[in-house]
């Protein structure tokens, strides 16, 4: 009976919606985080030739899992090295090793003994180089964000601030103040389109376009809130009214596929 595997397809449905909701459910703290939703599509048995008033509905299948980048709430944390932003961008860290560069909303970073900004894992903040003033000399260039641990006066580094318009200032013991980048951001013409590679960063494909490296407060990007992060953009009360949805889909399904043993065991019992 065709009914089986119509509501064996709801079943398996039902079960990838469910894995789609834990798994935002999971990552509800999980900083720079952006959830996800599952859509579906339904599947028609008919052939060229079949009338359209037949035609019959033989279940669903999964057509997409949509990545949402809906801004999530920003969270003050007074420390001058985390970075949230308030617009479309991305941050750009590059991994060393393998020269993969990958993209994130989470800005928490930290300066290494070598004087780089780097996220939690090493992979080092990307800016735009300037000159000691701020002034962008390579427009649409990036590299990796050092700070120089003393300046050229031989004074030891004392603080590093971050302004809204991406501007890295170093300041060091003399009194003296020196820029030595602009956060770089990265914009994406379809952002849906970039690959989760986990610990909230994400690779460019062909279906989200080549990264657009642009500075803070130009066109979309967004400018920068030093001293704060952006939290999962997960809502909690949201994802728990899915949660029963999905459930009560699995439940209705796993009903379907008993009612349709209970009339093949009535068939196979008949006596003539």
């Amino acid at each position: 009976m065709s009914s089986f595997y119509t509501s064996l397809n709801g079943l398996r449905n039902a079960e990838t919606d469910l894995g789609v909701i834990a798994h935002n459910i999971a990552n509800a703290e999980t900083t720079g985080f952006k959830k996800s939703s599952a859509q579906f599509a339904d599947i028609v048995a008919n052939g060229a030739s079949a009338t359209p008033r037949l035609a019959r509905g033989i279940g669903a299948t999964v057509s997409a899992i949509n990545q949402i980048f809906s801004l999530g709430a920003i969270e003050q944390t007074g420390r001058s090295l985390d970075l949230a932003i308030d617009g479309d961008g991305f941050f750009a860290v590059r991994n060393d090793e393998t020269g993969e560069t990958f993209f994130t909303r989470n800005g928490n970073f930290r300066i290494d003994g070598n004087g780089l900004m780097t996220d939690a894992s090493g992979a080092r903040l990307q800016v735009t180089p300037t000159d000691a003033a701020g002034v962008v000399t390579a427009p649409g260039t990036v590299v990796d964000a050092r700070v120089p641990v003393a300046n050229a006066a031989g004074a030891e580094l004392a603080n590093v601030t971050i302004e809204r318009n991406g501007v890295v200032l170093a300041a060091y013991a003399d009194g003296s103040v020196e820029a030595v980048g602009r956060v770089a951001l990265a914009n994406f013409v379809a952002p849906d389109g970039l690959k989760a590679k986990g610990s909230s960063r994400w690779e460019a494909t062909g279906l989200s376009g080549a990264p657009a490296f642009t500075v803070p407060t130009v066109g979309r990007a967004g400018q920068i809130l030093s001293g704060s992060l952006e939290r999962s953009n997960v809502d909690l009360a949201e994802e728990m009214v899915a949660l029963i949805t999905a459930q009560r889909n699995f439940q209705a399904n796993a009903k379907a596929i008993d009612t349709a043993s209970q009339i093949s065991q009535t068939i196979i019992n008949l006596r003539t």
